[in-house]
């Protein structure tokens, strides 16, 4: 008679972990903060801290120059069309160098040019609202190229990462192992991260101070409107 011993779980359990090599039973935890993985990136996310940098600063100086030029006294336009009604014109001057907003100055370019035709009224208008708006976009092409730059320079990295590990794996010949590919496979994918991290931010901050600025613009122009009216009214 033939009996079948069955090993029960224990005993195979036991076995297993008696025969396993110690190199593969112990695993060592690899820890590090965002700056040292940073220094991962190499030389290339020197350029990309550059970028963050000016687009964060972009971003905080311009939202404080609109944010003043967003400021507007309701009762200005009434004011100053009893000035220009009760034809106090250096009055009217006056009060638009006080105020001192986008429309004010636009309104007194408008005022500086009384008596002349219409049209050369509104062309002082206009001519005196693209300074302003131009003066409300400074610093928005460091954030486009920034959007569009810092996703790029990351992909740069991605490639002379990769370009260093299989370097180091040809220099390695037959002793290849995850230390020696680690360098250019960390600059690979840090420099990604990091690429998209700033584009992303800097396209955000963009559309924010885009929109903001769009909006000004059209309280702008209804303003004007509003002074043209009260140019072209019959005084009461």
């Amino acid at each position: 008679m033939i009996f079948l011993q069955i090993p029960s779980l224990a005993d195979t359990a036991q076995t297993v972990f008696q025969t396993m090599p110690q190199s593969t039973a112990e695993v060592t935890a690899v820890t590090m903060n965002a700056f040292e993985l940073a220094l991962k990136g190499g030389w290339l996310m020197i350029i990309l801290l550059i970028l963050l940098l000016m687009s964060i600063y972009v971003l905080i100086e311009r939202t404080l120059v609109i944010n003043k030029a967003a400021k507007e006294d309701n009762s200005f336009m009434n004011r100053i069309k009893d000035y220009i009604h009760d034809g106090k014109i250096d009055a009217a001057v006056n009060l638009c160098r006080k105020t001192e907003t986008p429309t004010s100055r636009m309104v007194e370019k408008g005022i500086s040019r009384l008596g002349r035709p219409t049209s050369d009224v509104m062309s002082a208008i206009e001519n005196q609202g693209n300074i302003e708006i131009s003066h409300l976009e400074k610093g928005l092409p460091i954030l486009a190229t920034a959007a569009s730059g810092a996703p790029m320079v990351g992909f740069l990295g991605t490639v002379t990462g990769m370009v260093k590990a299989f370097m180091d794996m040809a220099s390695a010949g037959t002793n290849v192992n995850v230390n020696i590919l680690s360098t250019g496979i960390y600059e690979a994918l840090v420099t990604t991260v990091g690429g998209l991290i700033v584009g992303i931010i800097a396209l955000f901050a963009f559309n924010y101070l885009t929109t903001r600025i769009k909006g000004i613009v059209n309280r702008l122009e209804m303003r004007i409107m509003e002074f043209m009216d009260i140019l072209n009214e019959p005084a009461a």
